[in-house]
């Protein structure tokens, strides 16, 4: 189901958000850069999920944790 896929690739972006940002921790000379780009796909995440409740519908048999 293309919704699944979907979310799958959102929770993918909130781990690469979440790298971003410890990196950020770990390098003070680029943090500000990376933690500005780590909101960026943060944001897309969400945006994707949204986009899925939107136009794709809710997922039936599926709690809105697992997304």
């Amino acid at each position: 189901m293309p919704s699944i896929a979907i979310l799958r690739e959102a929770k993918q972006l909130y781990s690469v958000s979440d790298r971003l940002d410890s990196l950020a921790k770990q390098y003070p000379v680029v943090s500000e850069a990376l933690i500005t780009m780590a909101g960026s796909v943060r944001i897309t995440a969400t945006l994707l999920q949204v986009r899925v409740a939107t136009k794709i519908g809710p997922l039936s048999g599926l709690d809105q944790g697992d997304a």
